[in-house]
């Protein structure tokens, strides 16, 4: 359903790009031809035409963004942090601070409503963006600027707010609406901010139709999942960096983080599920747990998967001697909370239980970035 809807979005914007470029075309044609053969008096009629035709274009341009604009009939009325927010009714320029929330905003067909994003949201999505789109750091964002695009609604991540303040408050009492969007810690919270953001972009029945895909894929992993008997589970160590002589502290995924629930569901012993948040291990405490698979999201280390193989002290260690140390391709989208950490999930249910889960599907198969 997905697929489809965004194969119409995308028609659509092709259809009306290849329309005015060439009305654009035929016009140049004209002018040409009048330059080439009318006299003085026929060039000062075509002037005059010329004239009126570009003040009706004009015209024409502010009621096409007019009608363009989104137009809400209802919105909600606080944040997903709980802050009351009063959203536009009429929305024509958005500007997103956190890669999750512009993936999300490009896959719903909102991409030339962003006016401005985050750095990281560039850097990965940028293609997507139009070329120019201002950029801000996400921790310490030049408000001032912010205000000066004049944006319907700005979404921000609860990242932002790591220090314990509020890098927004200038943007809010500018009178611009800022939606905050804390940092997901289960399935179901990204879910709901899914359906937030289609809320107060005019999209919610294609955010509904993303949300339904990903709760159905998660229906189906859990039915597999339900086939694996308790002594053939496997534990899982996700590490988000590979260990080294300076930095030989491993930080891994607890029990109350999406990324220790999707281990859970694809019917795997998260190694970390006993400590809360993103523990902390030591290269002892982490061989002592004796993994028997080992997940990395690790894009610093040159060949982190060699690297680790060939650690000192880890030969004994099941996933190393069995060679089942993975380096996730969509680390991106494993991190970043939208619906394409189903993606992710896909990838690594098939290098927990290469058989179990050997037909399952990506529905929202994306590239490796």
């Amino acid at each position: 359903m997905k697929k489809k809807l965004l194969s119409v979005m995308m028609a659509t914007t092709l259809s009306f790009t290849m329309l005015v470029g060439c009305a654009s075309s035929d016009s140049k044609k004209e002018d040409e031809a009048v330059s080439e053969n009318s006299d003085d008096a026929t060039s000062k009629a075509s002037d005059e035409a010329d004239t009126a035709a570009s003040n009706a274009q004009e015209e024409s341009s502010e009621e096409e963004a007019a009608v363009e604009a989104i137009v809400l009939s209802e919105a909600p009325a606080t944040d997903l942090a709980g802050n009351e927010i009063t959203v536009p009714t009429e929305i024509d320029a958005i500007v997103s601070m956190s890669p999750s929330s512009t993936r999300l905003l490009i896959d719903l067909g909102l991409s030339d409503y962003i006016v401005a994003c985050d750095t990281y949201s560039y850097e990965y999505y940028g293609d997507g963006l139009a070329a120019d789109v201002p950029q801000y750091d996400m921790m310490a964002p030049d408000q001032e600027s912010i205000v000066a695009l004049n944006p319907d609604i700005i979404f921000t991540t609860g990242m932002s707010y790591a220090a314990g303040s509020d890098v927004y408050a200038s943007v809010r009492e500018a009178g611009i609406c800022v939606a905050d969007i804390p940092s997901a810690s289960s399935l179901e919270e990204i879910g709901e901010s899914i359906t937030f953001i289609g809320a107060c972009t005019g999209t919610s029945e294609e955010a509904e139709l993303i949300v339904e895909e990903m709760n159905d894929t998660l229906a189906q992993i859990e039915e597999l999942a339900s086939t694996i008997s308790d002594d053939e589970k496997k534990t899982v160590l996700y590490e988000t960096n590979t260990p080294t002589a300076d930095y030989p502290t491993i930080y891994s995924a607890g029990s109350d983080t999406y990324i220790g629930e999707m281990i859970e569901k694809l019917g795997a012993i998260n190694a970390t599920g006993d400590q809360e948040g993103w523990p902390s291990l030591t290269e002892e405490d982490a061989i002592a747990i004796n993994p028997d698979v080992i997940i990395s999201t690790d894009m610093f280390t040159p060949d982190a998967v060699d690297t680790h193989l060939a650690l000192s002290g880890w030969e004994n260690v099941t996933a190393v001697a069995n060679g089942d140390v993975y380096l996730m391709e969509l680390s991106n989208e494993l991190n970043q909370p939208n619906q394409h950490v189903v993606s992710a999930m896909v990838e690594m249910a098939k290098y927990i239980y290469p058989d179990v889960f050997a037909d399952l599907e990506d529905p929202f198969a994306v590239i490796a970035r």
